[in-house]
């Protein structure tokens, strides 16, 4: 019962990941706290949630990347050297992890799940500045950028488009169009360094792997099927299902926020 369970997760995660323009750990995160309530089995920290979701973004973020690379539309040179920051600040998120008490993470995982929903809610976009860099410069800067990503994003079970999207455009002058491509590529790279830091300090085992491997797979259906409903759904309810969306998301890791600080039961 317990794989269909992450099975069916995994699928509307990936639809909604396409619908909506979401990373997947918006959903699963918050998905993994509250599981143990369906399938008593399966009871996940705020740790364990929050590398299943790193796993799953591996299967979703590589499968996105191949349809980029073959469509031509990445920039390889750019998008290598953004992954090689990613896999380098990955590769100490399971350090960070494991000096931070699931209090504190899930406390950190609510702001910035509130911050995402504030700059939707403003409808505001970072505005590409006019940068010109030499190639040496660009490439470190994308090291860099993709470096403090990396470390943020993956010890939060998130994408990191929130952090990286204003960098890249304040630093380097990319549309978000670009920047849109890019992390897919990015959390490709830093999902896979996460997951083997994760696994080196002892955040990720048997249990949290074999979850992420399922709701990996599985989402790759969903995104199938969310790109081909994405053209049926008008603007006002796109708009209205995604706010109800981040409600839903920021009011139950707020209940467990509450609860761990022992003010609701």
């Amino acid at each position: 019962m317990e794989y269909v369970v992450l099975a069916l997760l995994g699928v509307v995660t990936g639809t909604i990941s396409v619908l909506f323009g979401i990373g997947g750990g918006m959903i699963i995160v918050p998905c993994m706290l509250y599981i143990h309530y369906l399938i008593p089995n399966l009871n996940f920290s705020m740790h364990d949630a929050v590398g299943i979701s790193v796993m799953q973004m591996i299967f979703s973020s590589f499968f996105g990347s191949f349809i980029n690379f073959i469509k031509r539309n990445i920039d390889i040179k750019d998008a290598f050297f953004l992954g090689l920051g990613g896999a380098i600040g990955a590769s100490f998120s399971g350090f960070v992890l494991s000096g931070i008490s699931s209090k504190n993470l899930m406390s950190i995982f609510l702001l910035v799940s509130c911050y995402t929903f504030y700059k939707f809610l403003s409808n505001s976009k970072p505005k590409p500045s006019q940068v010109n860099l030499s190639t040496r410069k660009q490439s470190t800067i994308l090291v860099i950028i993709g470096s403090i990503t990396g470390l943020f994003a993956i010890s939060l079970g998130i994408g990191g488009g929130v952090i990286m999207t204003p960098l890249l455009a304040y630093y380097l002058g990319f549309s978000v169009k670009k920047t849109v491509v890019l992390s897919l590529f990015f959390i490709a790279c830093a999902s896979c360094a996460g997951s083997i830091s994760f696994v080196s300090n002892g955040i990720m085992n048997s249990s949290v792997y074999g979850a992420g491997i399922i709701l990996g797979l599985f989402s790759l259906i969903g995104v199938i099927i969310g790109s081909k409903l994405i053209e049926s759904i008008s603007l006002k309810l796109h708009r209205h299902i995604l706010i109800n969306l981040y409600l839903l998301c920021i009011i139950t890791t707020l209940y467990k926020v509450l609860s761990y600080y022992n003010i609701v039961s």
